[in-house]
């Protein structure tokens, strides 16, 4: 496993190398049908303020009840991080004013969390990975949602997220690069989504990265970090880090001294603002929630639930390599996401070969499902079927050329692929016998072009490609190869 000494990983300024440090705050909402204190819907969508009951609008006299449903989802996710869990936490409340808390305080964990520390192993090439420790995960409430743009001179609030269950999952400051910062969410959404405890929907605001940045020389003490809030793809948390990574640089070059803060990163200017000088954590007064006992359970409770989680990626793609003898980087391409890996075993289990249906998949049908903005749960084509496809090329009943056509067809009309080609005529010519006769024939036609193979044998691709001509390109390609190279003595 490579070390965080690659000098690819720091940049130049003008004063010499930085390197750059990254830890990042995720809050992935939990899946649940409702709230973490409350009955209220999670669903996402509803028309504003339709998914609200009084706990969440902080009605007076209300009081929190912990949704245990929450609590399994969090302790399932901190086994998946290989994460100490906590028998006891406690859930505190943190203070702060802002238009969309009803309450005035956020109902949080600070102190005493239910999940410690834990670790992902992060694949940045087939040959170097990353340990990127966590260092705590935690439970909160969601805030809701002010809106700007419904009128010139008011605001809306909706508090249809109020309350909703949030695990934020705080990493150390371990990473290096966007690359390395950018590969971690993916891998870490991948274990969410595999686990079932946070959909991972960007784009649905499920998944968010508060990202923090600091620069320093290659080693000195660590500098101050600013931290970019609400980050809300992939793309935008590699961006984000360069930006601030390069704005921090340019104030140290000057001389000047990087003041911690809050800040946002506006993806159209590319470039990061501030938002607020960055509250310690004295600031919020945190204190034990006076309506919610301590959340405490017993190691048999963890152990029940760690009997029902599925295999995850790592053991998944372990298993792939061994069991299928794939290569390391498509098992890693095809346990990138759960119904992907079992797509796969399904083709294996109706008969295809393991590497074949692997390199089938990969190169020639996730870019078809990506083109068309389809996940491998929503394909036209049926694992069976792609199955069929690839035993028929294995075993010389259609050429390559002629499965890419097949799958033109059977995407379309949803024939059995057998009976779709057998309708059409799609048959590879295997008979060497028949093969033979028009290999004679473009011999026997073309004498100069012989000449010329016998001196330059790069030139035998010029006879494959008549010979496929004269057979309407049934013939199969190897035979015509072998059968020209024994005729002409190449």
């Amino acid at each position: 496993m490579s070390t965080h000494t690659a000098t690819s990983k720091l940049i130049s300024g003008a004063t010499g190398d930085w390197e750059v440090v990254i830890g990042l705050e995720i809050h992935a909402q939990v899946t649940s049908r409702s709230k973490l204190f409350s009955g209220a819907s999670t669903e996402f969508g509803g028309a504003p303020n339709s998914h609200v009951s009084l706990v969440d609008a902080a009605m007076p006299g209300m009081l929190p009840v912990i949704n245990e449903e929450c609590v399994k989802q969090a302790i399932r996710t901190g086994l998946g991080l290989k994460a100490k869990i906590n028998h006891r936490s406690v859930f505190d409340r943190k203070n702060y004013f802002y238009p969309d808390l009803p309450q005035g305080y956020q109902i949080s964990q600070y102190k005493n969390p239910i999940v410690g520390e834990g670790e992902v192993l992060v694949d940045l090439s087939p040959t170097e990975q990353i340990c990127v420790g966590i260092e705590r995960l935690h439970l909160e409430q969601d805030a809701g949602k002010s809106l700007h743009d419904l009128g010139a001179n008011d605001s809306h609030v909706d508090l249809n997220r109020s309350g909703v269950a949030l695990m934020e999952i705080v990493s150390k400051p371990d990473m290096r690069s966007a690359e390395e910062a950018k590969a971690y969410v993916t891998k870490l959404r991948t274990i969410l989504r595999y686990i079932g405890s946070c959909d991972g929907n960007m784009e649905q605001g499920s998944l968010r990265a508060d990202v923090n940045v600091s620069v320093r020389k290659p080693g000195a003490p660590l500098g101050t970090r600013c931290e970019i809030k609400n980050v809300n793809s992939i793309r935008f948390i590699g961006q984000a880090i360069e930006v601030e990574a390069r704005r921090q640089i340019a104030i140290l070059e000057d001389g000047g001294a990087i003041k911690q803060e809050t800040r946002l990163f506006d993806p159209g200017k590319g470039e990061t603002r501030s938002m607020r000088s960055k509250e310690e954590a004295h600031d919020y007064r945190y204190f034990p929630d006076p309506d919610l006992l301590p959340l405490e359970f017993d190691q048999a409770y963890v152990d029940a639930l760690a009997a029902y989680l599925p295999e995850l990626p790592d053991a998944k793609r372990a298993r792939f390599v061994e069991q299928y003898g794939l290569p390391a980087y498509d098992a890693g391409v095809l346990v990138m996401e759960r119904a992907s890996a079992d797509y796969f075993e399904e083709m294996v289990r109706s008969g295809a070969d393991a590497k074949a249906s692997a390199n089938w998949l990969i190169n020639e049908i996730f870019g078809r499902l990506n083109k068309e903005g389809l996940d491998v749960t929503r394909s036209p084509i049926s694992a069976q079927a792609n199955s069929t496809i690839v035993q028929m090329i294995s075993s010389n009943e259609i050429s390559g050329k002629m499965a890419k056509d097949l799958v033109d067809i059977v995407w379309v009309t949803k024939e059995e692929p057998r009976a779709a080609a057998n309708a059409r005529g799609m048959k590879q010519v295997t008979d060497t016998g028949e093969i033979e006769k028009a290999v004679d024939e473009v011999i026997a036609k073309n004498p100069d072009k012989v000449a010329q193979a016998l001196a330059k044998p790069t030139m035998l691709g010029w006879f494959v490609g008549q010979v496929m001509k004269t057979t309407g390109g049934k013939a199969n390609p190897q035979a015509v190869n072998d059968l020209l190279k024994a005729k002409l003595g190449i």
